[in-house]
């Protein structure tokens, strides 16, 4: 089965967590606070395997979650950090955050690594608490939160070449004849179900990918057919072949084929109309076949090379080979996202963001006030309650972010009660 999109959830490990220990040295009086910090919690990092060739395995597992950081010890001595999660994924991979869309990591080349969750960081020690003031503190910090989504994976084919047109025309055919590819070939239409790829070799010993992409019809971009399924591996090939029908088999018109197949690549993605195209005229071996060239070719307004072939009878394939090898010299690879990057120079690209609230108040329908916040909720995780002077810290920390006299404002009176995600606190003045 081959299987090009996937939903998968991943979480990065959460951070060892701070201790709190005191030096016992012998002939050491008062000898001080001795906790270490926790280990960093283990990355999700994605890493292209050239083997895979699908995103098969992730229709079987789709969670990952990566080691916690080893917890601080005595004797200031820090936890281990969490070894990182490494999840291979085939050339070609996107990775996308399910929520806002954006792609987080675009993997090509084998080897290419990218995290795709962070491990949260290791929380301090009570050494790091210790100040002229309070010399032997008894605080410490949990681990913080590895971060954690959902990511879409898609997987776009590396193939140079891209074999375009409605059922049934001969794009199997051709890509049976011009590779070593064996792709499924019958008298019916989407005998194509999955893109197929092959390696062609011309005589002048240039070498590219093909791929044959199941077979368009009209609406495809809005998911008619087969098309949108597919639609996204023509987006990294860098020419596309569209193969016509030039003896009409199935009595549709060659041009109006080669226009709304167009349009549907158009539809789909508008940079897809900047790759150059070749025009593969198929099935020339049919009579009828040189009349409709001669009025496409007649009706065609565009400066498109139009090469007429038979994958029958092997006629014109030389050189319609050469002439996509030759046009694969000519032309760079087309980027996925919009941003252009000159070879060598590395940029930095700042965007604004709208600064996010520290927390927000609701209210839960038995009255009780409940405290949402990303920083509010990484904070309260990262306590430890078993103290009496972390829960001090925590306190002074609400009260600096104004979460107080936020409450006072929505109502909020003496003994009332408050939660953040499933604990519960009183409100005291």
């Amino acid at each position: 089965m081959f299987v090009d999109q996937v939903k998968i959830y991943v979480k990065g490990g959460d951070g060892g967590n701070g201790i709190v220990a005191f030096r016992r040295e012998k002939y050491v009086p008062k000898g001080g606070p001795a906790g270490g910090d926790g280990g960093k919690g283990a990355d999700v990092v994605f890493q292209v395997d050239e083997g895979l060739r699908t995103l098969m395995d992730f229709r079987y597992k789709r969670h990952f979650k990566a080691g916690k950081g080893e917890n601080g010890k005595p004797k200031n001595q820090h936890g281990k950090n969490a070894i990182d999660l490494v999840v291979k994924v085939p050339p070609g991979t996107v990775v996308k955050d399910d929520d806002t869309g954006e792609i987080i990591a675009d993997l090509v080349h084998h080897g290419q690594k990218a995290i795709i969750a962070k491990g949260g960081r290791g929380g301090r020690g009570n050494t790091r608490f210790a100040t002229p003031k309070n010399p032997a503190p008894e605080i410490c910090e949990m681990g913080e939160p590895g971060q954690e989504r959902y990511v879409v994976l898609e997987l776009k084919l590396l193939a140079d070449v891209g074999l375009v047109g409605f059922p049934s025309v001969g794009k199997s055919t051709l890509l049976s004849i011009v590779s070593s590819a064996k792709p499924k070939i019958a008298d019916y239409h989407f005998t194509t179900i999955v893109p197929n790829l092959g390696v062609v070799e011309t005589d002048d010993q240039r070498s590219f990918v093909i791929a044959d992409l199941p077979g368009l019809i009209e609406g495809a971009h809005q998911g008619a057919g087969l098309g949108l399924q597919f639609l996204r591996h023509i987006e990294r090939t860098r020419v596309i072949v569209h193969v016509i029908d030039m003896g009409a088999v199935e009595g549709r018109d060659p041009y109006e084929d080669f226009v709304k197949i167009n349009n549907e690549l158009k539809e789909y993605n508008l940079r897809l109309t900047e790759r150059p195209m070749i025009i593969a005229a198929n099935k020339m071996d049919i009579p009828e076949a040189e009349e409709n060239l001669r009025n496409f070719k007649e009706r065609l307004t565009e400066d498109i090379p139009i090469y007429p072939i038979s994958a029958v009878t092997k006629e014109g394939i030389r050189e319609l080979l050469f002439a996509i090898a030759d046009t694969l010299e000519v032309t760079p690879e087309f980027p996925l996202t919009h941003e252009q990057h000159e070879p060598g120079v590395n940029r930095v690209v700042y965007k604004h963001e709208a600064k996010k609230e520290d927390f927000s108040i609701t209210r839960d329908p038995d009255g009780a006030f409940r405290l949402l916040g990303e920083r509010i909720e990484k904070m309260f995780k990262m306590t430890d309650f078993s103290r009496d002077e972390s829960v001090r810290r925590f306190s002074r920390q609400l009260r600096g972010l104004g979460v107080d006299d936020a409450l006072r404002e929505r109502g909020a009176k003496d003994g009332d009660l408050v939660r953040i995600l499933d604990f519960e606190f009183e409100f005291i003045e």
